[in-house]
């Protein structure tokens, strides 16, 4: 059995458990209701920087049976596009196993993926979502997806959407409670107001349940959204289950916790229901 350990515990977030249910209660709204969500857009830096955001989002959705969590691959490792169908990541908070009924569906509705632990073993993108998960229960499974990045062109749109199609397919096989994460920031390193505005343009896409337009809105002013492709596939996916809004939770920058407004991160949450 494949086990994923912690690879950025003690970076991006605290490796101490009771350090990091301190950090997440810190930045979560306890008293928020939950609404039954299909899919959510949440970002993937360090904590310091986008876990309040990251945090209001889980605060505000019930949880389902399993998370399928889609992250961009930073690093290269792996296959281009590569799910685990079965083992356990073992985070700071204890061990959340694979759900592999839903994983194998997805697989096997999939042209593209391939069943790949090695593209897990370093990246952050997935794993700082987890101990959000893992701060308001103890009882869902997960089903990791990392992809590779693409220039943001129609060819890469329609990979995200088959993807879509196949992440679809397979929950509506397995008739579980589930929730789509698209694991992703916004514009990288630019300064605030332009940060803010090419950002803004993205989120609208969003909002819109537009994952072409979407792509457009990258190529046209060129934004360094780095999960764009998980995104599309969540709008993709979120769409054919019969998703009818977007709720933009909470956007911020890295300069709102720095105070360094030269050259930001984005950070956008979302719910999608």
């Amino acid at each position: 059995m494949a086990i994923r350990n912690p690879a950025v515990a003690g970076s991006f977030y605290y490796y101490d458990p009771k350090m990091l249910h301190e950090q997440i209660k810190d930045f979560a709204d306890l008293n928020a209701p939950k609404e039954k969500v299909i899919g959510i857009v949440s970002p993937h830096a360090g904590y310091m920087y986008s876990g309040k955001v990251a945090a209001l989002v889980y605060s505000r959705i019930k949880f389902p049976d399993t998370f399928v969590i889609l992250g961009p691959n930073h690093y290269g490792l792996g296959s281009e596009f590569a799910i685990m169908k079965e083992g356990e990541w073992n985070l700071p908070f204890g061990k959340v196993e694979i759900d592999s009924n839903l994983a194998k569906e997805i697989l096997l509705n999939s042209k593209i993926l391939e069943d790949d632990s090695m593209a897990h073993r370093r990246e952050h993108s997935i794993e700082v979502q987890i101990p959000f998960m893992q701060f308001f229960s103890k009882d869902f499974q997960i089903v990791p997806i990392i992809m590779t990045h693409y220039p943001s062109d129609e060819n890469y749109l329609k990979i995200c959407l088959e993807l879509g199609h196949s992440i679809a397919t397979g929950i509506k096989k397995v008739k579980e409670s589930v929730v789509i994460v698209a694991s992703t920031d916004m514009t990288h390193y630019e300064p605030q107001e332009i940060a803010n505005r090419k950002d803004k343009e993205a989120i609208n896409a969003i909002l819109e349940l537009n994952p072409k337009k979407l792509f457009e809105r990258l190529m046209e002013l060129s934004i360094s959204m780095c999960g764009y492709g998980p995104t599309a596939v969540m709008l993709s996916a979120a769409k054919e289950l019969n998703a009818k809004e977007s709720v933009l939770v909470r956007y911020m920058t890295s300069g709102d916790v720095t105070k360094d407004y030269s050259g930001v991160v984005g950070y956008a949450g979302i719910i999608v229901k």
